[in-house]
């Protein structure tokens, strides 16, 4: 159910392919769990959204990223961030719930939940975390399969989605920057549109993995990379997207503030509502944000005159007529 007016600028999998293919890049996008988070990606302006598992399995569950996640679960909230946003959406899709068999349902079901994008790793399930120690990843062979799946469920139900391989073969047991080499070759050739590396050490690194794959769509995860990389070398590396997980951003934000909060109660409360005044989101904003004057709209169309009535004999903080720009009607 829609309840903004969401911008048609086409089949979202056919706009984030054109993304990648006209530039400029990175395409830079919002990582999180929630529709809230991909609205507020959208409002502020970001050309697409990330559903991560490991944001999901915190928010919905309260569990780490091991595995543990169904994927009943991350359909359907695939299924409401993309019916709650315009911009593309690209899903983590951990180790593609199974084999190449299961593959092909997963691909198929995400595709039919509106997503634009998805990725796939390379780890043995059940997973764990790209950044959590003890990774280990399946047989070259039995991941080709699975991206081959992958591939030929893209091509028969839509061939501009782009499907991603990520491959945890550098902090794996055993694992290696030549092993990543091996494997990059081996996803590439098997149909896959953007190879995805996790865990890369350095910009060395980074920069030997683009020498070997000079026009492949790449996308790396440098968080173990000190210092971080400047935008100016997420461009040099030509690294396809780019993007900031605004789950941690609003879990420091949050803990904070309750920790001030419970030491200083009301006055605390109080200093933020003073402080955030005018922000778009302060007080109700979040109501726009969500579509609350559409609901109001379409009462306007749908419901009787007694019953749009009641907005003009009843009391409230916020007015789904006017938004949060207008004043609170008070009761005649």
């Amino acid at each position: 159910m829609h309840l903004r007016d969401k911008v048609n600028h086409g089949k979202s999998s056919t706009v984030f392919r054109n993304m990648l293919e006209n530039g400029p890049l990175p395409v830079v996008g919002i990582w999180g769990a929630t529709a809230h988070h991909a609205q507020l990606a959208e409002a502020t302006g970001f050309r697409s959204f990330g559903l991560s598992g490991s944001n999901l399995s915190t928010h919905l569950l309260g569990l780490p990223d091991a595995g543990l996640l169904t994927l009943t679960e991350l359909t359907e909230a695939t299924r409401r961030i993309c019916q709650s946003v315009s911009i593309p959406v690209t899903v983590d899709c951990d180790t593609g719930f199974g084999n190449a068999i299961n593959v092909i349902r997963t691909v198929n079901d995400i595709i039919g939940a509106g997503a634009a994008a998805l990725f796939i790793e390379d780890q043995v399930s059940p997973k764990r975390c790209g950044f959590v120690k003890g990774k280990e990843v399946i047989a070259i062979e039995e991941a080709v399969g699975k991206y081959r799946a992958a591939c030929d469920v893209r091509d028969s139900l839509d061939p501009d989605f782009v499907i991603m391989a990520r491959t945890d073969a550098r902090g794996a047991v055993g694992g290696s920057l030549d092993e990543v080499l091996r494997r990059g070759e081996a996803y590439l050739g098997a149909g896959i549109d953007v190879l995805y590396v996790e865990a890369l050490q350095s910009r060395e690194e980074i920069r030997a993995v683009r020498e070997a794959f000079p026009d492949a769509w790449l996308k790396c995860t440098t968080y173990a990379i000190d210092p971080l990389l400047t935008s100016a070398e997420v461009r040099e590396f030509r690294l396809c997207t780019e993007g900031l997980h605004i789950t941690r951003i609003g879990s420091i934000a949050m803990y904070d503030f309750l920790v001030r909060y419970r030491e200083g109660g009301a006055d605390v409360v109080n200093e933020h509502v003073a402080a955030t005044k005018g922000h778009p989101l302060a007080n109700f904003g979040i109501f726009d944000l969500t579509g609350f004057p559409k609901v109001r709209a379409l009462e306007e169309k749908y419901l009787s005159p007694d019953k749009l009535e009641r907005y003009e004999h009843s009391l409230g903080l916020y007015d789904p007529r006017t938004g949060q720009q207008g004043a609170p009607r008070k009761v005649a």
